[in-house]
């Protein structure tokens, strides 16, 4: 599943003594440098999965980055990570692309290491699925601190603290 029938979500997460379960498909569309496992990619879903889900995580090319961001938000460019929700299901279903060589030249730019941006990334990316967002500085004060629990749980440092590079957090929010 790629790419249909997009709606909004709103978070609705599970009862916090209920585990969530998880179907996780990873697609490696690129061979972009390092890049993490499945291993690692079900680790940091799980982490910010707050309800069932079945999950399309793409790992793509800059070329298919910029065309999805240009088809679906209009803008010429790749971007690090693109969210689409699909329709109102349940279990939640959608699909996270992350365009590696954006991830790793932003991971370099910012003196970050590569495994803690595609963390990160793909925490936002998973919160974006449940509906949090970051168009309000309210919603992006929330969903930066939640994002920042997470990855320390995860053993990363607080990614919105670690560097005063307040473009790369506007690149994120947008």
């Amino acid at each position: 599943m790629l790419m249909k029938n997009m709606t909004n979500k709103t978070h609705k997460p599970v009862h916090e003594t209920q585990p969530t379960t998880l179907g996780l498909a990873v697609q490696y569309a690129t061979v972009h440098g390092d890049l993490p496992t499945r291993p690692q990619f079900r680790r940091w879903v799980k982490a910010a999965l707050m309800q069932h889900a079945e999950i399309v995580l793409r790992l793509v090319d800059e070329t298919e980055g910029r065309e999805l961001n240009r088809q679906f938000r209009r803008k010429d460019y790749a971007t690090n990570v693109l969210t689409f929700a699909y329709d109102d299901t349940t279990p939640l279903t959608g699909d996270i692309v992350l365009c590696a060589p954006v991830i790793s030249a932003e991971a370099q730019q910012q003196h970050k290491d590569l495994l803690a941006h595609y963390a990160h990334l793909t925490v936002h990316g998973i919160l974006h699925l449940q509906g949090y967002d970051h168009l309000e500085d309210a919603e992006a004060a929330a969903m930066e601190q939640l994002e920042s629990q997470i990855l320390m749980r995860l053993g990363y440092a607080d990614p919105y603290l670690e560097h005063d590079d307040s473009a790369a957090i506007d690149e994120i929010r947008h």
